[in-house]
């Protein structure tokens, strides 16, 4: 059986650390502009890239190298794809 302590302690470690919040919130941000513009040029494939780039912190769990990787990883394919114009 857990006592207080350590049951707060172990509740406190599942908790996501503020890089991984501030790089979900970022990315997030990133995904919605990038779907503006995909409506804008009417690109199916970068409006599913941005959904992507919103929605993937809640399948990455706690890993922030994860979130970053896959965030840069995404808005890179977004560029690539963007309309050069």
């Amino acid at each position: 059986m857990l006592d207080e302590q350590e049951l707060t302690t172990l509740l406190l470690s599942l908790l996501p650390s503020p890089a991984f919040l501030y790089g979900a919130l970022i990315f997030g941000i990133l995904g919605m502009a990038a779907y503006a513009y995909g409506r804008r040029k009417a690109s199916t494939r970068i409006k599913w890239l941005a959904i992507c780039l919103m929605f993937y912190p809640y399948l990455v769990g706690n890993e922030t190298w994860a979130l970053y990787l896959i965030g840069v990883a995404l808005c890179g394919a977004i560029y690539f794809y963007h309309d050069k114009s």
